[in-house]
């Protein structure tokens, strides 16, 4: 019950709130809704969306990577574990962070979405904190415009573009203070980012952005280990912490390993050309280069007699014993270059037929992984390991649209292509810090999709807006191979589906300031490449995932009741995923011997209802607030290959989820912010049996508190101080969130 009454506690009062606030004062501001910005997406959107300009964000939040933007939007979870995560995976109101290809992510059309791995994030690297304008929600598989991966969440951010000469220049820092396991330390980033762009009288423009950070992660892993029984002699050593872990059972803590704290040197360059041949036409090429260069540590809690770091060996703190092998404390390193490539074109005619194309292309042009196989003292000399590398591998994608907003009818006919390539090979290497050896492993697949769709947005009265949609995808599977050195080979035969996604909504405008909207809508989301062909490889065998693995088919309902306010907005949505065939790695035990490998989940279905709210003055002037919750359940209704899920909840998909913010802006010279995040305890495993959630390696509660100050002393100057999680919160997702974090940022704009 605390779970529950801790958000609506913010929840209910700012409802209550708006709502008297309504009649005490009806016409004294301008409304601002939170979702009635739509420029970059569908004018005629056929559900929920979410909007965040530029200015809100710079006044709310504390921004060091672009996926802060969207920790505090309704029903959204950002797994960012550090600052500078390659890894910032997305949940959503019915999927969990580590479904990442049910959420789609554009920079200006572009596709940032990477579906090469299973785990893999969106590419939000190719985007500067400094160059957002807008970031854009859409919830749910209910138009039509959007790819079968939108039956999660669809994210569009938009970046600035010049209209005369302008320009920035952004440093930013932070300071972490971290404690786990009675081990302290401070971990600190650094951010630069500048920006430089004009809009020539030729109808020419461009914008070219720099960005750098050095960032160092807290601990990211630690090494567990149970005692061991026999003879042998054994070092003495102190420093072993014992705690319990997610599944109730004892555990002692040796240090953090697997290359825990993470120090990456990351850098950015974008260059972006347009040309507007006419107030009506125009073009716009772009070009991304992203580089990471990151090196891991390790940390030993163990001491002997003489106060010497222990790495391995046998070991006893007097109480018990165990074995802790060489490679437990074995770092890694990594090098990444990748580009992005775009270009579009696209009509403004305020009459007739528009069209529009995006093209791009993202390519990962190095990607090496060096993997020791000894721990940190002795791998700082070389010896033996491995080495993963990904050269080669990446996405393209086209979308091509035309459209016409004549009478009553906006029609949209369009057509969508993707294609994904995986070329991964593991390599045994006789000096871990050079990656050239011979292959062990290789995994490599491509896929594609082809998709046709058309929209329909019909006012058939000043009150009643309908909107009919229907995509139709083919998706194909080719060149799927794996392979063990010496031992298995497997090629994975070609193979072909497709799907046909109707869309229906119906919205009445009972007056002008309430919308009530009822939404429907099929998506189908099909296999990745690495949930096709990558296998698990076990000595010289290979566990094949499932031939025969189907798409992923979500049925879709939405019913939102909106009321605007001259002091704000309310908006109340109910909402119900029923999705068949999840995609998902889980043991089968219908086959014997019983194997782990990706297969189909039956049906999983969540339903929910999602409370949002914002008012522009509490009280006294400058004083405004905004708060969102969310209260949802995701259950597994049919798993054939593991009934011990049926009936359980699914997998990081909290029961509560909210986020409320205050701000007070007396002036435009500054203004202080305060968020509060929550989100339930939740589960990792689909047989709930991980019931401790608050430890290291579960899902916790997330329960933080966010301060910032800004401050413009002169024009085109800000100074911003804040601290993130300011009440020290210590949460999970399995890996360890960031502790208290202080935040400090200088930008001068012209």
């Amino acid at each position: 019950m605390k779970t529950i009454m801790r958000p609506l506690a913010v929840a209910i009062p700012l409802a209550l709130t708006i709502h008297y606030a309504q009649a005490e004062d009806d016409a004294t501001l301008q409304t601002i809704t939170i979702n009635s910005t739509r420029s970059t997406l569908d004018p005629d959107l056929p559900s929920t969306s979410i909007t965040k300009t530029q200015e809100e964000l710079r006044q709310q939040q504390n921004i060091f990577n672009p996926e802060d933007a969207l920790r505090n939007l309704p029903s959204m979870t950002i797994r960012k574990r550090y600052s500078g995560d390659r890894n910032a995976l997305v949940g959503g109101r019915s999927f969990s962070t580590t479904q990442a290809p049910r959420a789609l992510v554009y920079m200006d059309g572009y596709l940032l979405s990477n579906f090469l791995g299973r785990f893999d994030a969106p590419r939000w690297n190719m985007i500067a904190p400094e160059e957002m304008t807008r970031v854009e929600v859409l919830y749910g598989p209910y138009s039509a415009l959007y790819p079968g991966n939108a039956i999660g969440t669809s994210i569009a951010v938009t970046t600035s573009r010049p209209t005369a000469f302008s320009g920035a220049v952004r440093i930013a820092g932070q300071d972490q203070s971290y404690d786990q396991y009675g081990v302290s330390d401070h971990f600190r980033n650094y951010q630069a980012s500048a920006l430089l762009a004009d809009k020539l009288p030729s109808g020419l423009w461009y914008k070219l952005m720099v960005n750098h950070q050095d960032a160092t992660s807290q601990p990211m892993g630690y090494y567990a280990a149970t005692p061991v029984t026999g003879g042998g002699a054994a070092t003495p050593v102190t420093g072993i912490a014992y705690d319990t872990g997610p599944f109730g059972t004892r555990r002692a803590i040796m240090g953090a390993n697997t290359g825990a704290i993470d120090h990456t040197i990351q850098n950015t360059a974008k260059v972006t050309l347009g040309y507007d041949f006419s107030p009506t036409i125009s073009t716009e090429a772009m070009l991304a280069w992203w580089s990471n260069d990151s090196t891991t540590r390790n940390q030993t809690f163990l001491r002997d007699a003489a106060g010497n770091a222990v790495w391995s060996g046998r070991v006893t703190d007097g109480i018990n014993v165990f074995n802790i092998p060489t490679s437990a404390f074995a770092p890694y390193t990594r090098e990444e270059r990748h580009a992005l490539l775009g270009f579009s074109a696209k009509t403004r005619n305020k009459a007739g037929w528009n069209a529009s194309v995006t093209v791009s292309a993202y390519r990962i042009l190095d990607d090496v992984q060096r993997n020791a196989t000894v721990a940190d003292p002795l791998a700082a000399s070389g010896g033996a390991g491995s080495a993963v590398v990904r050269d080669g591998s990446g996405f393209q994608s086209l979308d091509a649209s035309t459209s016409n907003a004549a009478g009553d009818h906006a029609l949209t006919f369009g057509l969508h292509a993707d294609t994904y390539q995986l070329k991964q090979s593991t390599r045994a290497t006789a000096d871990w810090r050079n990656a050239n050896g011979t292959e062990t492993q290789y995994v490599g697949g491509e896929t594609r999709i082809l998709a046709l769709y058309g929209q329909d947005a019909w006012h058939f009265t000043q009150q009643w807006h309908l909107v009919m949609g229907l995509r139709a995808e083919s998706w194909q599977a080719s060149s799927g191979t794996q392979r063990v050195v010496p031992g298995a080979s497997v090629d994975y035969p070609r193979r072909n589906d497709h799907a046909w996604s109707p869309k229906l909504s119906l919205a009445w405008d009972m007056d002008a300031q309430t919308t009530l909207r009822m939404s429907a809508g099929r998506g189908t989301r099909f296999a990745t490449v690495a949930e096709l062909f990558q296998g698990t490889a076990a000595g010289s065998s290979i566990t094949v995932n499932d031939p025969d693995l189907k798409p992923e088919r979500s049925t879709a309902l939405e019913l939102s009741a909106e009321q605007r306010y001259a002091l704000g907005s309310l908006r109340a949505s109910l909402f119900q995923d029923d999705v068949r065939d999840t995609i998902w790695s889980q043991l089968n035990l219908n086959v014997f011997p019983n194997v782990t490998n990706v297969q189909n989940v039956g049906r999983v279905r969540t339903r929910g209802l999602e409370l949002v709210g914002q008012i522009d003055r509490l009280g006294i002037p400058g004083l405004s607030a905004e708060a969102n919750i969310a209260f949802s359940k995701s259950t597994i209704l049919e798993n054939a290959n593991y009934l011990p899920s049926v009936g359980k909840n699914w997998s990081r998909v909290p029961r509560v989820r909210s986020a409320s913010t205050l701000i007070y802006a007396p002036s435009d010279r500054w203004s202080l912010a305060a968020s509060y995040r929550y989100s339930g305890p939740q589960f990792n495993e689909i047989n709930n049996t991980d019931y401790n959630t608050d430890v290291y390696g579960g899902v916790s509660r997330v329960s933080q508190l966010d301060v910032r100050l800004l401050l413009k002393p002169v024009k085109g100057t800000e100074v911003s101080l804040g601290v993130d999680n300011l009440n020290n919160n210590k949460a999970y997702q399995l890996h360890p969130y960031p502790g208290r974090t202080l935040f400090a940022e200088v930008r001068y704009a012209f």
